[in-house]
């Protein structure tokens, strides 16, 4: 101990820097200054968006919002109390960290077993050495798990419920059975929104049920314009549509926003069932069932239309990954010369069986001729992800498929094949001499 002390000081002497114990030592001894009680209103933090598709922006976290998300995820989601631990494999500027992590710790009394960044390498070894009894994921963490093979044959473990969002429908069950989760508790929310859904029965694809203050309205799928009728109001989706969440702005469920008023105005929405009531626009296009169960269905933006057809990203995303080989699949519309809309285009993160001539025929036989991306993309790098593990599309979009910005091999469907786009079929594009 007496070693490590001196090579600590040594350490923090070369480097010209000061032992908090010092410091310490060196403060007046004095009872300090008392803050004034804290308010409901007051700021507790900002948080700042993952900026998949634009810069991140500040949102404002105030302590009311922040107590009743932790008590929200402590008593409903974990259902956990002293004797739990809750792993956290996630930064803590990301919301689900601090809102159902920290913060659900804190109202509960269980332990909370932080690690600095996600590993699935030793994901269950944390599980294991922690003694978790539940567990905070958010998109892609699920099937990096599945995907490694350090969670072949995970160990025994104690959890019993996992608590996130952005769980694949087509990864859950399978998921939950593989790794003998009891129970899959997913919820959708916003950082800075007022759109709140929790699933808290476990149910397998969906993300929680319409509430009363929420409406899914009709709206053109490509450009998120919503669809109106003669006196100005919109319209809600029947059972079996897509349409964008709408959440009702009051005095008991506000909307914060961002520090940048501009952008926070951007989001409210007015007039939508009657005259003078403010919507917060989620951005997000959900799909109805029975029972008012909601399904995630692709992010506004990210749906494109082609050959006439509205495109969901998220749909072909899912199609993409039962390929074989294909690890992960970032699919988004990119402008072609000459045609109207968007093509598809997929940047692919392949394993060694990947096969191109395969993959032709998985297109083929189970995507219809208008979600087929024309493009693909094989990523010779990993997928380039936000610092909490969102896809970036912005990047590989604005690249798209332009042979002096891309070193990644491209490909382009033509007769049902994938063929390598080269500077020759570049020319015979942009002269229109190719069938799309």
């Amino acid at each position: 101990v007496k070693r490590d002390e001196e090579l600590e000081t040594r350490a923090a002497n070369s480097m010209g820097a000061t032992m908090i114990d010092d410091e310490l030592a060196a403060q007046p001894g004095g009872v300090p200054m008392s803050a004034a009680s804290p308010r409901n209103s007051d700021v507790y933090c900002y948080i700042f968006t993952s900026g998949t598709t634009g810069l991140p922006k500040p949102a404002i976290i105030r302590n009311q919002r922040m107590l009743g998300a932790n008590f929200m995820f402590g008593h409903l989601m974990h259902r956990c109390g002293e004797g739990d631990v809750i792993y956290v494999p996630l930064p803590l500027y990301h919301s689900s960290a601090m809102f159902a992590g920290l913060g659900a710790a804190l109202v509960t009394g269980a332990a909370f077993a932080l690690r600095r960044r996600f590993s699935a390498r030793e994901f269950w070894r944390d599980v294991e050495r922690y003694h978790a009894t539940s567990f905070i994921y958010i998109g892609e963490v699920c099937r990096y798990l599945l995907n490694s093979e350090a969670s072949a044959r995970p160990p025994a473990h104690s959890l019993r419920v996992a608590v996130g969002n952005g769980m694949a429908p087509n990864l859950w069950e399978e998921f939950q059975q593989r790794f003998s989760i009891p129970i899959v508790r997913e919820f959708y929310g916003s950082t800075e929104g007022n759109a709140f859904l929790i699933n808290a029965a476990g149910k397998p694809g969906m993300v929680g049920r319409l509430a009363g203050n929420q409406i899914l309205a009709a709206c053109d799928s490509a450009t998120g314009d919503l669809i109106r009728d003669a006196r100005g109001r919109c319209r809600a989706v029947s059972i079996g549509e897509s349409g964008l969440l709408l959440s009702r702005i009051s005095s008991w469920l506000t909307f914060e926003g961002y520090l940048d008023k501009k952008a926070t105005q951007k989001k409210i929405l007015e007039g939508v069932l009657k005259p003078g009531d403010r919507y917060f626009n989620s951005g997000d296009l959900l799909t109805l069932h029975e029972g008012r169960w909601l399904s995630f269905s692709d992010r506004l933006g990210d749906t494109f239309r082609w050959k006439g057809e509205n495109v969901s990203t998220c749909e072909v995303t899912e199609l993409l990954l039962k390929a074989g080989g294909v690890e992960e699949a970032n699919v988004f519309g990119v402008e072609v010369p000459g045609c109207e809309g968007r093509a598809g285009m997929a940047a692919l993160s392949t394993k060694l069986d990947f096969d191109i001539e395969q993959f032709s025929d998985y297109v083929g036989a189970n995507l219809a001729h208008f979600q087929r991306p024309l493009f693909l993309r094989q990523l010779q790098e990993k997928m380039e992800v936000t610092g909490t593990f969102k896809q970036q599309k912005t990047k590989y979009r604005e690249q798209a498929f332009d042979l002096d910005s891309v070193r990644d091999p491209l490909f382009i469907l033509q007769g049902g094949r994938y063929q390598p786009y080269d500077a020759s079929l570049r020319a015979k594009l942009e002269q229109g001499e190719l069938q799309l």
